[in-house]
């Protein structure tokens, strides 16, 4: 069982299948003295690729935090051809966050993030609008308002890119950011940008989706989280969660049950991602137990 308080090591793999794959990521573990505390993985038949995620306690591990990725690499990774990441559980994600004038999904955020639910870190809330700032102040959390507009959205993405270099964030979370990303923004992130919508797309569109929903006589509903890519709202799905619903729910209805669904789907992703349990392949997500 792993200690709350102990630090461990997490390696996210993925690489052509082949015999004898994971014997040789755990022989690599065993052979300098490291405990592991869990171990998921999945073979793709179609893909014929391999992944895997491997955690270990670093107590008495023989090789020191700072060389694990350059030994992992000489004597397991280049021979497999594989494309992995290292992550330090002692190491607090650090997170930004984007909002413009919806706020459920912020509170969430922040109240997780306070109550110690997650052990994370946000060094900023970024928005295009100074609506929420009220609630980064209640929560004492760094607020800078980057207003965007067509004509000068290039130059201000670029301010918002260097603020998050120099802040160090590991990803971002769109938290009902009501602005198209570009693709040179999405570049600089890439499979490093959470983002949170309903689930009536592509069927509903525009500003009022759950009153078209709603004329339609939709049965269910719900919420998609996913990674941002170049395509606009169809990067690798992280979470989705539905509900049922009937004749007898109005707009309001929907939209507070929608609103409960775009909080949960968004933090079950963020929850994933803080512990690493997310490998992204082509347009999909491997999301280990």
């Amino acid at each position: 069982m792993k200690n709350e308080t102990s630090n461990t090591a997490i390696l996210l793999i993925h690489c052509p299948d082949a015999k004898g794959l994971v014997a040789a990521v755990t022989d690599f573990l065993h052979n300098n003295n490291g405990n592991i505390i869990s171990l998921d993985q999945h073979v793709d038949q179609a893909e014929r690729r391999f992944f895997m995620r491997v955690e270990w306690d670093l107590e008495g591990f023989a090789i020191p935090e700072e060389k694990i990725d350059d030994y992992f690499g000489t004597l397991i990774g280049q021979k497999y051809r594989m494309e992995w990441q290292l992550h330090f559980t002692s190491r607090r994600p650090r997170f930004a966050i984007f909002v413009s004038k919806m706020s459920h999904c912020l509170y969430d955020i922040l109240q997780r993030c306070m109550s110690a639910e997650w052990k994370v870190e946000v060094p900023i809330i970024i928005s295009n609008h100074d609506n929420l700032r009220y609630i980064a102040e209640r929560f004492d959390m760094p607020f800078e308002v980057i207003a965007i507009d067509k004509d000068n959205k290039a130059e201000q993405e670029q301010r918002q890119i260097e603020l998050l270099q120099q802040l160090d964030v590991d990803f971002i979370v769109l938290a009902r950011y009501m602005q198209i990303l570009s693709d040179n923004f999405v570049a600089a992130f890439p499979n490093r940008i959470i983002n949170i919508h309903h689930s009536f797309l592509p069927a509903f569109k525009g500003a009022k989706p759950y009153h078209s929903a709603f004329n339609r006589g939709v049965k269910v509903i719900g919420a998609t989280s996913h990674y941002v890519t170049a395509d606009l709202d169809e990067g690798p799905i992280i979470e989705q969660d539905v509900r049922r619903i009937s004749h007898k729910d109005s707009v309001p209805d929907l939209i507070r049950i929608g609103k409960d669904l775009e909080k949960v789907v968004l933090a079950r992703a963020i929850w994933l991602e803080i512990q690493h349990k997310i490998l992204p392949y082509k347009n999909k997500t491997i999301v280990f137990d």
